[in-house]
């Protein structure tokens, strides 16, 4: 008896096969082989990576430039008009002939913040209170010039002022004071300051005297107009101090 016939006879033994299979069983099997590394594998996606010499790419790394650029230098412009140096314009003419109306200036901050103001600086500041109660802005900046520091005492009579009983020598007035002011002692931590323009300044010998805590800086350089760029100085033709070298004792 055939091995087919002992089969059929028993159906545990029976082997389905798929009708027209061939009964060699290697050909029921795909030779898939090993995988060629070499090609790439088209089913995955194509994470591509961006071209660096396309000319959008060139233009929005240009623009992430300019706008850090950009950001760096506004925050330069606040740190340094916050703590440094800050520009004003001349809106009257209370210092006039030194600063006329329109002129431009380079107010610095740095130099108050290890020496109170001196005579004859020309200092920024903001209005003290007495000023404020007639209606001035807190943020409306005067700018004058100190004539009297704390302990000095501060006079007007014959269309001179006197500064611890010496008269000042100011080439920089517009003109003599036509009004008399009592002797005035300068309390600490207080300024008095006179614009130029001695009959056309509101100042000290009208309001008294000045906070230092209210002065925001001195002015140092004009910028504006252009004939008369330079450094402010006491008077165009006497740059040096016409303040006395020393103070005489107060009795």
């Amino acid at each position: 008896m055939s091995s087919e016939q002992q089969n059929a006879g028993n159906p545990e033994k029976q082997i389905l096969k798929p009708q027209g299979e061939s009964s060699d069983t290697s050909s029921a099997y795909l030779d898939l082989g090993k995988p060629d590394l070499s090609k790439p594998n088209s089913s995955k996606p194509n994470a591509s990576k961006p071209d660096l010499d396309k000319p959008s790419f060139r233009l929005q790394k240009s623009q992430k430039e300019n706008l850090q650029i950009v950001a760096i230098a506004l925050a330069l412009a606040v740190i340094i008009r916050l703590f440094i140096a800050e520009p004003r314009f001349i809106p009257s003419d209370s210092m006039v002939p030194t600063l006329l109306i329109g002129d431009r200036l380079v107010i610095e901050k740095i130099s108050y913040r290890f020496h109170p103001p001196t005579l004859g600086d020309i200092v920024v500041f903001e209005p003290p209170q007495q000023l404020q109660i007639y209606g001035y802005a807190p943020d409306k900046a005067f700018i004058k010039r100190v004539i009297g520091t704390p302990g000095d005492i501060v006079q007007v009579k014959q269309g001179e002022v006197y500064l611890n009983s010496q008269p000042l020598t100011e080439p920089y007035t517009a003109e003599p004071p036509d009004y008399e002011m009592e002797p005035v002692q300068v309390p600490p931590n207080q300024l008095f300051v006179m614009g130029d323009n001695r009959n056309n300044s509101n100042d000290s010998h009208v309001w008294g005297f000045l906070p230092q805590e209210n002065v925001i800086g001195r002015a140092v350089f004009r910028f504006f107009p252009i004939d008369r760029i330079g450094r402010v100085k006491f008077a165009p033709d006497q740059p040096e101090s016409p303040y006395p070298s020393e103070s005489q004792p107060i009795s």
